[in-house]
């Protein structure tokens, strides 16, 4: 949505009072499933919901300078699956921490919505991933003292105020509990992440990604810690997720079986894609 405005806004969140809420997008059925268009120069695709143009990475170990990523133009349009699959260290994971804005790149832009967000203040990239963008790790990140109902609760105590959160938290308890039974883990919203098994810690680290309500939801390796079984629960609820409730996904894995689970597979090779 060419220039929407992304600074958090105490009332509205970010996008202001203008932001358009998740019930007025597009059914997934009446868009097109067709590949979308990668431009040649720097600039948003405005077919695309978030695009990323001549990305460039490098990190430093000593003297030596070892690039990651060395061009990378990258489109998904809205309600897409997308697979990013590539061996480890051919930058498949920098490239997701880039377009979550966990990082920064060295050349190159990034667009969501049609306006550029590589360049934010650090106050307006946590409230684009507070507010327009969900993340699951492939460790999960749980924080080990909460219960899985608190774990999916923590990004909305981090976006209320202290008076908000009491105030709403009625409906925001309501809210964390629904997306737990969506994920099916009902039963265990007084477990701590050491009574859950791995399947169990990732589908909790899912809803605490969705509480927010994003648009994009990132997702490092989700199976890459999970047995073939749960693994496999992982990917359907995925599916599902983006079926039915049009959520654009991006996920990055090594596995080819889990890539072609998505609408769509790139392959990133050394820094490049090479693949689409």
């Amino acid at each position: 949505m060419p220039g929407t405005d992304l600074r958090p806004d105490a009332e509205h969140g970010i996008g202001g009072p203008h932001a358009v809420p998740r019930e007025t997008r597009p059914s997934r059925r009446s868009q097109e499933k067709t590949v979308p268009k990668i431009n040649p120069v720097l600039g948003p695709d405005l077919d695309a919901q978030l695009s990323a143009c001549g990305l460039k990475k490098s990190y430093q170990k000593g003297p030596v300078v070892i690039p990651v990523l060395r061009g990378v133009d990258l489109s998904v349009r809205q309600g897409e699956f997308l697979s990013i699959i590539g061996r480890s260290g051919s930058g498949k994971s920098t490239l997701l921490h880039l377009l979550a804005t966990l990082d920064a790149p060295d050349e190159g832009e990034i667009y969501f919505e049609g306006q550029r967000i590589d360049n934010l203040g650090g106050l307006e990239r946590d409230g684009l991933r507070n507010h327009r963008l969900g993340m699951i790790f492939q460790f999960y990140h749980l924080l080990p003292e909460l219960t899985t109902l608190e774990n999916v609760l923590a990004p909305l105590m981090i976006r209320c105020s202290v008076w908000g959160y009491i105030r709403h938290r009625r409906a925001l308890h309501e809210k964390a509990k629904h997306l737990l039974q969506l994920v099916g883990l009902s039963h265990r919203l007084r477990h701590r992440p050491r009574e859950l098994s791995g399947g169990e810690m990732q589908r909790a680290a899912i809803a605490r990604a969705l509480i927010g309500g994003p648009q994009v939801l990132l997702a490092d390796e989700p199976t890459g810690n999970l047995d073939q079984a749960s693994g496999r629960e992982v990917l359907e609820l995925l599916r599902r997720l983006n079926a039915e409730q049009n959520l654009t996904i991006v996920m990055v894995t090594h596995d080819l079986s889990i890539a072609q689970m998505a609408d769509r597979s790139i392959e990133l090779v050394q820094g490049r894609i090479t693949s689409s």
